[in-house]
C-alpha cells in the first residue's frame, strides 16, 4: 500500500508533514517517470506562459482555497488547511493580510484532513452569511457550519455565531473532498470523499444512502432539515429506497475542486484516481461518475463488465506518467489571457503540470500544456473580474504570465 499523499491515496496517521510525504510518494512513483513524461512529444512546454507571484509580499501557511465574497469590495480570502482565513486587498502590492476567522481550535489538520472549503452566501452583501467545511476528530467527521461577519467596513467575524449546518461521519482520515460552492441556482453544492482507506472497501461511492463519495446539494436558505432545506429538483428526492435527498451526484472517489463555470453554469470537477488515471467531470444532475466500479472509463471493481449502461465517462483523463493527484480548476472567463478563454485550466499536484482543456460539442478537442514544475497546487481561484488565481500549498499564490 502506498502511503498517504494529499488528496489522496492511503491513509497513515504517522503523517504529519506534507514534505516528507512528498518524498515518500517520489520514491514510489518515480521521479524519474514524471520528468520523462514532461519531456514526452505530447506533454511537451511549447506555449509562452510562466508563473509569477501574485502577490510577492504575502505568504500562507498551506493554502487550499481562494474564494471571493463577490460584494464589490475586491477582496479576497485564502483558506490555510490548519484553520485560519486571511483576507487582503486583491492587488500585487497587498502587505499584509488579517485574520478573518481562526477555527484551529475546532479543526484537525493533519494528513488530509483540516479546514477545506469556504463559500459566501450569494447575498453576503446583505446578510454577511458564510459558509465553511471542515473535519475534526473524536468524532471523526465533516462538518459544514454557517458563520456571520459584519457587512460594513473591514469585514469582522463572531466566533460564537458559527452555527453546524450539516455533519456526517468519516470511517477515515483521508479522501474527505472538502470543496464547498454556491451555484447559479443559489443552492450550495458540497463535494465529498468516498471515506478514505483503500478501493472505497465499504461501496460508499455507489450507496446512495451513504453521504460519501457524492455531490450534496441542500438550500440554506430554507430549514425543513434543521438548518437547511432539500431543493424540489434533487433527483433522488422522495425515493423509496431510503437514498439521501440532499444527493445530487454520485460516484465520486475525491473530488479534489470543483468550479461552476461563470458563464454556462457547468460544473466542473477534478476527481483523484486510484492507481491507473486522474479524471476530470462535467457534473449534471443524478450522474453516476463510475467510482468503483470504474477508475475513470476503466473497469475497477469489477474488472469486467463494471459498466451496466448508466455511468457516465469522464471528459478527460490522464495516466501516471502525467501526474498522480489532480487538482481541478475553472473555466477561464477574465480578459488577461484572450487565448484562454473558454478553456478549462487545471493542474497535477504532484507533476506540477498545469493544462489548458478545450471542451466543445459534448468533447475534449484538445489538451494543452501551459506550465511543468508549478509547484504542488492545492486549488484554483478566481477574482471579482474573472483573473484566475493558483495556490501552491507551499505557501504561495500565482498567476500566468505571458514570457514576451
Amino acid at each position: 500500500m502506498k502511503s498517504w499523499i494529499f488528496k489522496g491515496r492511503t491513509s497513515s496517521r504517522t503523517a504529519r508533514n506534507l514534505f516528507t510525504d512528498l518524498v515518500h510518494l517520489a520514491v514510489l512513483v518515480g521521479v524519474t517517470t514524471l520528468i520523462l513524461a514532461a519531456d514526452s512529444p505530447q506533454n511537451r512546454q511549447t506555449t509562452h506562459w510562466t508563473l509569477e507571484n501574485a502577490f510577492p509580499n504575502l505568504t500562507f501557511r498551506r493554502p487550499v482555497e481562494f474564494a471571493r465574497a463577490d460584494d464589490g469590495s475586491n477582496r479576497v480570502f485564502v483558506v490555510e488547511q490548519e484553520g485560519r482565513i486571511l483576507v487582503f486587498e486583491n492587488k500585487p502590492t497587498a502587505q499584509r493580510a488579517t485574520v478573518f476567522l481562526d477555527v484551529r481550535n475546532k479543526v484537525s489538520s493533519e494528513g488530509e484532513m483540516g479546514l477545506l472549503g469556504l463559500a459566501f452566501h450569494p447575498d453576503f452583501a446583505k446578510n454577511g452569511y458564510f459558509y465553511i467545511y471542515y473535519t475534526r476528530r473524536n468524532p471523526l467527521e465533516s462538518v459544514i457550519a454557517r458563520y456571520k461577519a459584519s457587512t460594513n467596513g473591514e469585514p469582522t467575524v463572531v466566533p460564537s455565531s458559527g452555527t453546524v449546518v450539516l455533519r456526517f461521519d468519516q470511517p477515515y482520515d483521508n479522501h474527505n473532498g472538502g470543496k464547498i460552492a454556491f451555484g447559479p441556482d443559489g443552492y450550495l453544492y458540497i463535494a465529498t470523499g468516498d471515506g478514505g482507506a483503500w478501493g472505497d472497501q465499504h461501496g460508499y461511492a455507489q450507496n446512495r444512502s451513504s453521504w460519501l463519495g457524492k455531490f450534496l446539494r441542500i438550500d440554506v436558505n430554507k430549514s425543513e432539515k434543521g438548518q437547511y432545506g432539500i431543493p424540489s429538483d434533487n433527483p433522488f428526492v422522495g425515493n423509496r429506497e431510503g437514498f439521501r435527498d440532499e444527493i445530487y451526484a454520485y460516484g465520486l472517489r475525491n473530488p479534489w475542486r470543483f468550479s461552476f463555470d461563470t458563464k454556462t453554469g457547468q460544473l466542473w470537477v477534478g476527481d483523484v484516481g486510484q492507481n491507473q488515471f486522474e479524471e476530470i467531470d462535467i457534473i449534471t444532475k443524478g450522474g453516476n461518475y463510475g467510482w468503483r466500479l470504474k477508475e475513470a472509463d476503466v473497469c475497477y471493481n469489477p474488472k469486467k463488465d463494471c459498466d451496466p449502461g448508466t455511468l457516465t465517462d469522464p471528459i478527460h483523463q490522464y495516466p501516471r506518467d502525467e501526474g498522480v493527484s489532480i487538482t481541478g480548476g475553472v473555466v477561464y472567463r477574465g480578459t488577461r489571457h484572450p487565448d484562454l478563454v473558454g478553456k478549462y485550466l487545471y493542474a497535477d499536484y504532484v507533476s506540477g503540470n498545469v493544462w489548458a482543456l478545450t471542451h466543445e460539442n459534448g468533447r475534449k478537442t484538445a489538451n494543452q500544456l501551459l506550465v511543468s514544475s508549478a509547484g504542488a497546487i492545492s486549488a484554483f481561484g478566481e477574482d471579482e473580474s474573472g483573473e484566475v488565481y493558483l495556490l501552491d500549498h507551499q505557501g504561495t499564490i500565482k498567476r500566468l504570465a505571458d514570457r514576451n
